[in-house]
């Protein structure tokens, strides 16, 4: 599918780099980026939208098997089994590198760099040989809790997925919130679907590698920093793939998360969640996520939990 830029090129795209910048916004030293968008009175409205204590997982299986798209299995070994006599118990090791496009994890603000510099100006040379001495995953280990809010943009569009490589734009994202009846408001965790796992399980195999990913549109990000959004998630990695930009490969990673100090959540499972909201006939939800306690992580695998 060609791409239509609507008329931006490389340089307006690496300009969002100034004109989208939250550096500085929350003070010299800030490491929660967009996160703190979400105050306590946010943060209560939130709890507010609790009404049947129905939870949903939105986190993929770990994946194990190796194949053409996940090129990184997950390494699960026993160290302990029920097999023999006298068992008393039972032991595994579990071992990973979550980024790309395959694990559901969180991006850290210490994920991305752009020339030397990462979220809030920190040099890109703080991220040492025993991870990241700022802007780590460990500096927000209690924030990813607020008002969560689908978009589901196949169900906008009168269809059950979105193609690969197809892109988002505003109008797109705006035709959602009017056909569910939400707006985006600043501090909400804002989830994007694009149906990727339910084509794939359709159709037998996800393709990314060879047939891109359906995603937002560079074009969007004005608008990601004028609603203030405090967390984006995505069944895919946010980017279109490819996103129509040869300088900036992927506008979403590095001028959401460099710039405005937005978390990401990638390959994450919507589809459940989205059956749940057709269901009660409402798109907004209490979203609670927790990286692991991995002090200078560049991210975490993560099981994010809505909770109507």
């Amino acid at each position: 599918m060609a791409i239509d830029n609507r008329g931006l090129t490389d340089a307006d795209v690496l300009g969002f780099m100034d004109s989208l910048s939250n550096w500085g916004r929350w003070g010299p030293e800030d490491q929660a980026g967009a996160l703190n968008y979400i105050t306590p009175e946010r943060r209560l409205r939130a709890f507010s939208l609790v009404q049947e204590a129905h939870v949903v997982s939105i986190s993929q299986p770990l994946a194990t098997t190796p194949g053409p798209e996940n090129p990184r299995p997950v390494l699960h070994f026993m160290l302990g089994t029920g097999e023999g006599a006298g068992a008393t118990g039972s032991m595994d090791f579990l071992g990973m590198a979550y980024h790309g496009m395959t694990i559901s994890h969180i991006d850290a603000l210490c994920h991305i760099f752009y020339r030397g510099k990462m979220y809030n100006g920190f040099p890109a040379a703080e991220v040492k040989p025993d991870g990241a001495h700022k802007n780590a995953i460990h500096q927000v280990l209690e924030k990813v809790v607020g008002r969560g809010v689908l978009l589901d943009i196949p169900a906008a569009k009168g269809k059950e997925w979105l193609d690969p490589a197809e892109p988002i734009y505003t109008e797109d994202l705006e035709a959602a919130e009017r056909r569910q009846g939400v707006t985006v408001e600043p501090g909400d965790i804002v989830l994007v679907r694009t149906g990727r796992h339910k084509r794939a399980r359709a159709q037998g195999s996800d393709g990314w590698q060879t047939q891109g990913l359906a995603g937002l549109h560079a074009s969007t990000l004005p608008w990601l920093h004028r609603r203030q959004v405090a967390v984006l998630g995505s069944d895919g990695i946010s980017d279109v793939m490819p996103s129509g930009f040869e300088g900036i490969r992927l506008p979403y990673h590095v001028v959401a998360i460099v710039a405005m100090g937005v978390h990401l959540l990638d390959n994450h499972d919507f589809e459940r969640l989205a059956e749940a909201c057709v269901q009660r006939g409402r798109y907004q939800f209490l979203f609670v996520l927790a990286p692991l306690f991995l002090e200078r992580g560049t991210g975490s695998p993560a099981n994010g939990l809505a909770i109507f």
